[in-house]
């Protein structure tokens, strides 16, 4: 079947059109008009065959001359040396093809759960999202979840099933399996035919006719279905005609259908188109990349039945004041772009991936870069008015000239001083802000150094240009531990990262996370203070005498004066205070810093002649290290306030784990759509893997978020190994 219906395929690139041009040409794709436009996101589990199907579809339009591998590492969506070695997708890759004079800019997404922040600046970008699911695999909880979410929003979706070649390929169990995860709603448009036991074409629901691949020709030639075909698809035809007269909006469709009307051909590939458009229907391929199957049935469907940039609703946006904008996907339009993706190229600088939403950007124009509401990872508000010399439109990691781009379209800028992902591109006369989207919160930590104090700049230079492209990933330098740490989504986000700075010649090394523990006094203690010294001329005197008492949890730092007499003269009084906190900083046990204590200085001589502030200062830190001896000391380690939210299959798996990490659970809440939320508290020491570990317990589908919560006294069996970590 064709989703043009009973007029055939049309000529598209690869057919002996003359539209294309070849991404090894001199320039670029580019669209007049966003109703020539179609942005689409590959999403899938990684391995599902996204990366390898692209390919073919370039292939098949001429884009590229021949397939690339993933094994040689020459395909055009996996460009960066990470994804080679990886042999994985791990960002972003835009991909244009032209179809029947439309432009459709495929956008390859990760597939693996650390670069979920990739995969959402894909979904940002895209307006539709084919979901690729592999024919030996069953669909896994992440990619469920991933559906479910796009279902929420709206986002119009196919589903693709590939690898179809394999030996252990069962597109019926894969197809069955999609519909228990995606729902009824997802029907296939086509059932593989095969000779032997080799698929070698498809046979269209709709058209009775079958797509011959068994030349091996990306272009298949057509034949009349047998009728033991025709015979063995009746149910499934079936299926599809009945899903797509429950979408139509004409009401009589059903009733004429059950009477035995033989509705038109045409008339239902209108109304799937529609219904695919509008998603609410979901048409089901299947696909080998390798072979060439269905390619052609795919790139019909790419462009006639997903949306337009115009079709689809266009995310909020507001001038700098705050007061909304209300934008159209208009060529004539305000300017408004969204940088979904930032890298920095040796050459050409900083270069950024921008989604035009409204107006036309063009070369050699000034645009304003606004970027907001990222403070709290390491990008700080920013507003930069620059020009543009060159915009390209991107092929992988190759760059093709173009003059501009219009509403709808995506488009790379290259030489921009501030641009950072998640930024907004508008007019310098008129500076607008688009909503950020949803980004999620990094939240396992690595610890890293520089080789060599040599290697420290190096390091923070390289560390800028990272972040910037990479909103997932948060930099801290932790005020009480001094380490810097980078928050990444899980162990290969981290791999990355490092990988990243790595590559631009910065020699540095990873070193475990210190928690930052407390240290406090679990019973009074006394302290005394001598610090006298007499080596000729001036010496230094002072001796001081305290009390300290523990506080509850919170209350600080108390300092009390009871001496009497003037033992210790008033003016050094304020001095042992200071000495006693700069010993609390230090710590007086572990190296941890001191708190929730109160010392009451009680006693003490002075010198008239030696007599000093800094000695004063140095018996006050004495005193403190010695009552410190003489007492308990009790360390505290932080506890955070975590929230987990998990499919209610693994809520049980998630308590128990929660118990093992000396978790205390504050409760359950139902979040809807047979998720549960768990509450609980749990110390931060045991969760610097969490991420990893969640992710694994619940299939990749679990989500959680911390909050600091307060320091707890450490378990005695804990204590040990908590102040040695």
């Amino acid at each position: 079947m064709s989703l043009k219906g009973t007029n055939g395929r049309g000529k598209g690139p690869g057919r002996g059109s003359t539209d294309l041009r070849r991404a090894d040409a001199s320039a670029g794709m580019q669209a007049d008009a966003p109703e020539k436009v179609r942005n689409i996101a590959l999403v899938g589990h990684s391995g599902a065959g996204k990366t390898l199907l692209l390919e073919a579809l370039l292939a098949a339009t001429g884009v590229i001359s021949r397939m690339g591998s993933i094994e040689d590492g020459n395909t055009v969506s996996d460009a960066e040396p990470s994804e080679i070695h990886q042999q994985r997708s791990v960002v972003l890759s835009v991909a244009p093809l032209l179809y029947d004079g439309i432009k459709v800019n495929l956008l390859d997404t990760p597939g693996y759960g650390d670069f979920t922040g990739e995969l959402r600046a894909g979904l940002r970008a895209a307006d539709a999202a084919l979901f690729v699911v592999s024919a030996l695999d069953d669909i896994d909880a992440a990619t469920t979840a991933l559906w479910a979410e796009c279902d929420q929003l709206g986002v119009p979706r196919a589903v693709v099933i590939s690898r179809l070649d394999h030996p252990r390929a069962n597109f019926e169990a894969t197809l069955a399996a999609c519909q228990r995860a995606f729902g009824d709603s997802v029907v296939p448009a086509y059932l593989p035919v095969r000779t032997g036991t080799e698929i070698t074409g498809l046979l269209g629901l709709l058209s009775g006719t079958v797509a011959d691949y068994t030349d091996g020709d990306p272009v298949p030639s057509e034949r009349g279905a047998s009728p033991d075909e025709l015979s063995e698809s009746e149910a499934a035809r079936g299926a599809l005609i009945e899903g797509i007269i429950s979408e139509s909006e004409d009401e009589t469709l059903m009733d004429r259908y059950l009477g035995g009307e033989d509705i038109d051909v045409d008339i239902l590939v209108a109304d799937l188109e529609t219904a695919v458009a509008r998603g609410s229907f979901f048409p089901v391929l299947a696909t080998s990349a390798t072979t060439g199957l269905g390619v052609a049935e795919l790139l019909d469907m790419l462009t006639r039945a997903f949306p337009s940039p115009a079709e689809r609703e266009l995310p909020a946006a507001t001038d700098l004041a705050g007061a909304p904008v209300g934008l159209t996907c208009d060529p004539a339009g305000p300017l408004a772009g969204e940088v979904v993706r930032t890298t920095i190229d040796p050459f050409l600088g900083r270069v950024c991936l921008v989604r035009v939403f409204s107006g036309t950007l063009r070369e050699d124009s000034a645009v304003h870069v606004g970027g907001r509401g990222l403070s709290e990872r390491g990008h700080e508000d920013h507003d930069s008015d620059e020009r543009l010399t060159h915009l390209y439109s991107p092929v992988g990691a190759s760059l093709k000239p173009v003059n501009s781009c219009v509403a709808g379209d995506i488009c790379a800028i290259a030489k921009l001083a501030n641009a950072e992902t998640g930024d907004t591109i508008s007019a310098k006369e008129r500076p607008l802000l688009v909503e950020s989207w949803d980004m999620p919160e990094p939240l396992m930590p690595v610890a890293v150094e520089a080789a060599s104090r040599s290697d420290e700049d190096a390091l923070a230079k390289s560390l800028g240009k990272v972040a910037a492209g990479d909103p997932t990933l948060r930099v801290e330098r932790n005020a009480e531990t001094h380490q810097l740490i980078l928050w990444c989504m899980g162990e290969a986000h981290g791999e990355v990262v490092l990988d990243r700075l790595r590559d631009q010649g910065v020699k540095l090394q990873t070193v475990p996370v210190v928690t930052p523990l407390r240290e406090t006094f679990a019973a009074p203690a006394a302290g005394h203070g001598r610090h006298v010294k007499q080596s000729g001329g001036h010496g230094q005197y002072a001796i001081c005498d305290i009390e300290v008492e523990p506080l509850d949890r919170g209350a600080g730092f108390e300092f009390i004066d009871k001496t009497v007499g003037g033992v210790v003269p008033g003016q050094y009084i304020p001095s042992v205070e200071k000495g006693v906190r700069s010993q609390m900083q230090k710590g007086v046990s572990a190296g941890f810093p001191v708190v929730d204590i109160r010392v009451t200085l009680v006693g003490g001589k002075a010198h008239s002649v030696d007599s000093s502030d800094a000695a004063f200062q140095a018996a006050g830190a004495l005193a403190l290290r010695e009552a410190a001896a003489a007492g308990r000391i009790q360390l505290l380690e932080p506890v955070s306030a975590v929230t987990i939210s998990t499919p209610d299959e693994y809520v049980g798996p998630v308590m128990s784990d929660l118990s093992s990490r000396r978790g205390r659970l504050t409760g359950t809440t139902s979040a809807g759509g047979e998720r549960t939320e768990v509450t609980a508290e749990v110390p931060d020491g045991e969760l610097l893997r969490y991420a990893v570990q969640l992710r694994s317990l619940t299939a990749g589908t679990g989500r959680f978020r911390r909050s600091y919560l307060r320091h707890e006294p450490v378990p005695g069996n804990v204590a040990p190994a908590a102040a040695n970590a």
